[in-house]
């Protein structure tokens, strides 16, 4: 929030506060290591409309955390994703990927039945939400 500013809203009829937040979210973490090893091939038209679904819905609204969801591998009916930025290691991701993602995915593309998370989230370094402490 370095160089960030608060103020009240200068329209009266709007009320309220206003912050002025210079910073951008942190860029994505780099790829996984439990994930490397030659890229998969997503040539095929069900993993173009993965990808367009991811670049043009997802993506936007989970960069506001300074997430990103990419696509690693579909196959059969599956479609493999690993997260990175705030959202490897971030305590929400399970029902951003459930509630969010899958389901976006599901309704735009319907050969995806299941989204799978390959992300090592115990290797996220700065995480949107800390997992909860057991």
């Amino acid at each position: 929030m370095r160089g960030a500013t608060l103020d009240v809203n200068p329209d009266a009829n709007l009320g309220g506060m206003v912050i002025q937040n210079p910073n951008r979210p942190p860029l994505p973490a780099g790829p996984s290591p439990a994930m490397a090893g030659p890229p998969a091939d997503l040539s095929g038209d069900v993993a173009q409309r993965v990808l367009q679904v991811l670049e043009q819905q997802i993506n936007p609204g989970i960069a506001a955390h300074g997430g990103r969801a990419d696509l690693v591998a579909v196959e059969d009916d599956a479609a493999y994703l690993r997260l990175s930025g705030g959202c490897a290691g971030c305590g929400m991701a399970a029902v951003t990927l459930s509630q969010g993602i899958e389901v976006a995915l599901r309704e735009s593309v319907p050969e995806i039945l299941q989204v799978i998370d390959v992300t090592d989230h115990a290797a996220g370094t700065n995480p949107y939400y800390e997992a909860a402490k057991k």
